[in-house]
């Protein structure tokens, strides 16, 4: 139902979880632990769904917050539930106990921060676009602003998709390139002319060095390549299906 980064669970005081497809009640194409909140699924299966996942993280059933992510480099601070809808970000922070951050992702990294001695976490979603524009710096200021230091602050990045299943095409490839030549060495030869496999688990590995994150660690999972586990954006893209459902990486306090 769920995996855990060994790194994590010896921070005290905090919970955590990078929920798999599993152990939900979802079922077709979500099948069957689906979080998606902007899913086409039952919203009555993805409301048992989301209670299982905050009981597990050892908070009520309507305490598993998530913001509407739009890939963006923008960050929410969580003191409890949203008395409205959800605000539009792709990243949240809190010092509050009671309530775990969710984030969702199927194919874009899902990243859980946490500094234990200043009682301050983080969950970001960040795809390329989140990674580019620097969702991952942006969460570790506004950790800053609740007490924590960079320094101290771990930081995991869980099942991602991987350089082996994301090829993109030229005008990606130039985007990246334009912004700083360097940034080539995230792109390796695909088999098609003028594409290219994007490495987005190195290249959020590297933002997080920019953001000067103490300790940062990739559980190493593709999400494509991982279909009994996973969900995955592209893979269902590929088959033409209909949607598709989300993994919840969660974060908490106590």
């Amino acid at each position: 139902m769920f995996i855990t980064s060994p790194d994590l669970a010896h921070e005290p005081g905090i919970r955590h979880a990078f929920f798999t497809r599993e152990g939900g009640v979802s079922g077709g194409i979500y099948a069957s632990l689906n979080g998606g909140l902007g899913s086409n699924d039952d919203q009555s299966h993805i409301a048992e769904n989301r209670g299982r996942m905050a009981q597990h993280m050892g908070v009520e059933r309507d305490q598993l917050v998530s913001v509407h992510q739009v890939h963006s480099p923008d960050v929410a601070v969580v003191t409890g539930p949203w008395p409205a809808e959800r605000p539009k970000a792709d990243a949240m922070v809190t010092i509050a106990h009671g309530v775990a951050l969710g984030v969702s992702t199927a194919d874009c990294g899902p990243i859980l921060f946490a500094d234990s001695e200043a009682g301050v976490i983080g969950a970001a979603h960040a795809g390329w676009k989140g990674a580019f524009t620097g969702v991952i710096g942006a969460t570790v200021t506004e950790m800053e602003k609740l007490g924590a230091r960079r320094e101290r602050i771990i930081a995991v990045l869980g099942p991602t998709i991987s350089a082996a299943a994301y090829e993109v095409g030229p005008e990606f490839i130039e985007r990246f390139k334009g912004e700083n030549a360097t940034f080539s060495r995230f792109f390796h030869a695909s088999e098609r002319p003028a594409h290219a496999m994007f490495d987005l688990p190195a290249f959020i590995a590297h933002r997080a060095q920019e953001a000067g994150i103490g300790r940062f660690y990739d559980l190493g999972l593709c999400t494509y390549g991982d279909e009994a586990r996973f969900y995955s954006y592209r893979r269902t893209t590929h088959r033409q299906e209909a949607d598709y459902g989300r993994l919840i990486s969660a974060i908490a306090l106590g």
